[in-house]
Order: C-alpha cells, then structure tokens, then sequence
C-alpha cells in the first residue's frame, strides 16, 4: 500500500526550493524594488494605481501636533478664560486665579497647559512670575478652523436660499383659514 500524501502537492518553482526562499533573505531594499500588481479587483485605487495623480490633503499642511495641543489647552473653560485676561495684558499667576475658586498650584497647572500650547510666555521677575498673551498659535488654530467656515458657510447658505422658497412660494392653508 503506498502512502499518499494528505495535502495535494504544487509543482518546484524554476530554481528549485532556494527560489522560495530567497524573497525571505533578501534585504529590505529588495524587497523595495519587488512590486507585485495587486490580485483581484484593487479597494483603493489611489494606493494601489500608482501612475494615477497625487492626491492633495489640506489638512496635512497643519502641523498636528501643534494643533492638538493648542486645542487641548482651548478646551478648558478657566483656560480659556486666562487667555481672555491675558488679551487685555500682562497678569501675574495670582491674578489669573483671583476670578476662580482655585489654588495657585491648580492656576499654574492650567498655565503651564497653556505654556506647552505656546499660547502664553512666563517671564520670572524676581518673585513674580507674569505671563502675556502669545498670538501665533491662535492664528493657526484659526487658519484650520476656516477651512471647515468656508463648508458651513456654503451649507448654511443653501439652507437659507431653501428656507426663502418656502417662504416665497404659494401658502398650504386655505384662505380664511388659520394655520
């Protein structure tokens, strides 16, 4: 009786078993220069076709990191209440904390979000640290968030042009009658 084998058997490629295995040795430059097309229909032909034309992100441009932090340290009501006093000038630490029921250690917490944001410079005189208002990272913030204005806009707009042709056009209720 001659033993067959359970799975059924594929042909040596050209080269023998070293043509198999020489993908798996090879340096990741190699493997670099391999491209293989893609079998099947491709899911995302903008990846996989790569003659086809660049695709351009805007939001790309942004520096994210930048951006997540400024918007960290903007999601904080008592943050963002310390960049209002800061627009008019200069404040001390303990004067940012005065209009809030918080310690000093919880005020410079919330200064130190704002610092790593690079909203606001500290400056230590003496025993008095003062903080100001530092604008760049607002502008931004602000340049990113127009991108998205620009969409609303046009958005609400459109439902405004809708809404007056409602308006404009003929009345559903019956003369004499009440709505």
């Amino acid at each position: 009786m001659t033993s067959r084998p359970i799975f059924p058997t594929t042909p040596s490629p050209p080269g023998g078993e070293q043509a198999l295995l020489a993908p798996v040795a090879m340096g990741a430059e190699a493997k670099l220069r391999r491209h293989r097309p893609p079998i099947g229909p491709s899911f995302n032909q903008s990846v996989d076709n790569q003659s086809a034309g660049h695709i351009f992100n805007h939001m790309v441009e942004f520096d994210t990191a930048q951006l997540d932090t400024v918007f960290h340290a903007l999601c904080d009501a008592t943050r963002r209440h310390m960049l209002r006093q800061l627009s008019a000038g200069e404040r001390t630490v303990s004067q940012l904390a005065e209009p809030f029921s918080i310690s000093l250690a919880a005020a410079s917490k919330h200064i130190k979000a704002l610092e790593n944001a690079g909203l606001i410079r500290r400056e230590i005189r003496g025993r008095t640290h003062v903080c100001r208002l530092d604008p760049g990272p607002l502008a931004s913030a602000h340049q990113w968030l127009s991108f998205y204005e620009r969409f609303w806009t046009e958005r609400l707009d459109v439902l405004e042009a809708l809404l007056r042709a409602e308006d404009a056009g003929p009345s559903s209720t019956p003369k004499g009658e009440e709505p």
